[in-house]
């Protein structure tokens, strides 16, 4: 059994590192709010994963709301990278887009999570989150514009079309384990998936050229 003087040292080990520590809090909080939702989250339980103790926790990030802020500020600055690296064309994306969904499941959950706890309510930094989707169908319109989509389609539900095809057998492998009859972790489903995704891109493509 660990004794709590052997847990206040390897506290102070961690908080030399400042850096390092908030580093640690961060990964721990993702995996307490990813598995318990923002309600359902404590924070006695991150500051024992983090290996910190939860006065440190607090002066580097406030309180629990403030702690998922600045992880939903750390998503969306990578989201920021990832759409800035993805292909022009939307629907040549949509494979783009479902392999970084797979790396990304903690976040899937924590989206379920949300959902659930959250409903139509407002969500935590919903302004700076909003602009991330308008980023998004920004991207979508200059595809428009370069006449990769047709003019009249709705952005908006494009952009919605888009999550659903990436995310929904992630956040619902049950359903897609019952469908298919693989688990979204086996290699053959990645490899049907991908495959299905492109040639839905092929079918689009070739609709738009004979309209």
């Amino acid at each position: 059994m660990t004794t709590a003087p052997s847990l206040l040292r390897r506290s102070r080990v961690v908080t030399r590192d400042p850096q390092r520590a908030q580093e640690r809090i961060l990964t721990a909080a993702m995996t307490e709010f990813s598995a318990k939702g923002f309600a359902g989250a404590r924070v006695d339980s991150i500051a024992r994963r983090a290996r910190i103790n939860k006065r440190m926790l607090y002066h580097y990030f406030g309180n629990k709301e403030d702690l998922f802020r600045a992880i939903l500020h750390r998503k969306l600055a990578t989201r920021a990278e990832w759409l800035a690296k993805s292909p022009d064309d939307p629907f040549e994306a949509l494979s783009y887009w479902f392999d970084l969904a797979r790396q990304d499941t903690d976040w899937i959950r924590l989206l379920q999570w949300e959902a659930l706890q959250t409903g139509n309510g407002r969500l935590i930094d919903e302004e700076k989150r909003l602009a991330n989707i308008r980023n998004g169908i920004a991207n979508l319109r200059r595809g428009q514009v370069r006449g990769l989509l047709p003019r009249d389609m709705d952005l908006q539900q494009l952009l919605l079309a888009i999550i659903s095809l990436t995310t929904f057998p992630l956040a619902f492998p049950q359903i897609t384990r019952l469908v298919t009859g693989l688990p979204v972790a086996d290699p053959e489903f990645r490899k049907r998936r991908v495959a299905f995704l492109q040639q839905l891109t092929t079918a689009f493509r070739s609709k738009g050229r004979s309209a």
